[in-house]
Formats: structure tokens, sequence, C-alpha cells
């Protein structure tokens, strides 16, 4: 399985990025993968590679690219309250300095990497996110319409707020087909969240699907945190060869 680290131009800078592709054949599908809060880091590397086998070129960049390349905070021991405290307090600048207006921009750059690439096949791509990337993939789906056929997020941020550029609100603008992977117990999506959620998309029109993981908290699908749920992962894999079997089969000779 090739991987690589590339680095991908922005209107803001150089964004670093892990690329994992199938070793023949292709062109294939293109795949943008949205990190988690945490960072890059092996177990998304694992993920993407394990995605990329199925046939897809897969992009996973560090969105926090602007502070620097990654790690751009050192993850140290998560398996504490403290640990986690001290962690996520480092985190909290980058979240703020990562505004939808940047967020944006970069999506675009990220799409444009893709169809620029070689082993990307022509045509539409994929998005998936974790955490943090889960509401970046649905904004994403929102930036190039045309060009997103469809979207993945798990354990999202929240996709639903009082504020005028909640993601939820851009359900008009979606053409993708969109798949929900939400955890039973999550403070960022609570029933009432993904209510409005799957409201906002019915009420537009949206293909989606919305499955709420018994027993999962947020971040389910990362098995280096104490949030990991075995079975949650498992069926996120369903969820996501699923959709992504149906909009963007891969290349016969290559997947």
């Amino acid at each position: 399985m090739p991987t690589t680290m590339v680095e991908v131009p922005t209107p803001d800078g150089t964004a670093d990025a892990f690329a994992a592709f199938p070793d023949g054949g292709g062109p294939h599908p293109g795949v943008l993968f949205y990190m988690d809060a945490i960072g890059l880091r092996p177990v998304l590397y694992e993920m993407a590679e394990k995605l990329a086998g199925h046939g897809y070129y897969v992009l996973l960049p560090n969105v926090f690219y602007r502070h620097g390349p990654a790690p751009v905070v050192e993850v140290g021991d998560l398996s504490t309250a403290a640990g986690r405290e001290a962690f996520f307090g480092r985190l909290a600048p980058l979240f703020a300095e990562l505004t939808v207006e940047r967020a944006v921009r970069d999506a675009a750059a990220y799409l444009d990497f893709l169809a620029a690439r070689p082993e990307v096949r022509p045509g539409p791509v994929g998005v998936t996110g974790y955490c943090l990337g889960g509401v970046l993939a649905v904004r994403t789906a929102a930036v190039r319409p045309e060009q997103v056929a469809a979207v993945a997020s798990f354990h999202p941020g929240p996709l639903v707020t009082d504020e005028p550029d909640s993601p939820h609100k851009l359900a008009p603008r979606l053409t993708a087909e969109l798949y929900f992977g939400l955890a039973e117990h999550d403070d960022h999506m609570p029933p009432e969240s993904i209510s409005r959620l799957n409201k906002a998309m019915d009420a537009a029109g949206v293909r989606r699907t919305s499955e709420v993981y018994p027993d999962t908290v947020h971040g389910f699908t990362m098995s280096d945190t104490a949030a990991f749920d075995a079975a949650g992962l498992e069926r996120h894999w369903d969820g996501l060869l699923g959709l992504f079997s149906r909009a963007l089969p891969p290349t016969s000779d290559g997947g």
C-alpha cells in the first residue's frame, strides 16, 4: 500500500497531509479524510490505509497547518482527566483560529489537490470526517456540491447550533448522499440536536442516513482513546464503505 506525505497549497500557506492509495491499477476515486481534533497520528494513518485498500486515493490533511506541521500539539497521556484537560486546553487557540471562512478556503484547496492528482479518477469525490472533521465534512459538501458525491460524519462536533452559520443550515445546498454515525452519549450532538439535524436534512430533500450507535460516546472510532468502542468502529466501516460503494464505486482494476 503506497503511502506518502504530501504538501497541499492553500490560500493561507501549505498544509501537510498523509496520502494512501492502492498499489497498481487506477486511477481511483478520491476521498478527503478529515482528522479528529486530536490531530494526525498513527491511528488515523491506519484508518486511511484501510480505506485506501478498498480502492480509493485518500488524502488526510493536517487542518491545523497554520500552526506548523503535525503533530502541532504533542498528544501526551489522554488516559487521565487531568491529561485530557491539559491537552484540549492547548488545542483551544487552534480551534478558535480555524474559522468557518478559513475552513471553507481550505476545503476548496483540498478538493483542488485531489482533482489534480494523476492517481485520482476524474469526477466526484467522497468526504469522511470525525469529531471536528465531521463538521468540516458537511461544510465541504456545501462548498463544492457539484464535486462531492458522498459525505460521512462520525461522532461529529456540533452540527446544530443557533448561529447563522450552523452546519445544519447548509442542507439546501447539499447534493451529496450523507451518512451520520452518531454516538448515543454525546454532549456535542444530544438527541434534540440529532432531531433538528434530521428534520433540516429531510426538509431540504437530502439523501441521508442517521444512525445512533448504542452504548457509545464521542470519539468511539478512535482506538487510541478511552472512548473507543470496537463494535462501533466496525459498524462505522460498514456504514462508510456502504456509502462509498454506492456513490463512488472503486475502479474495477484497482479496487
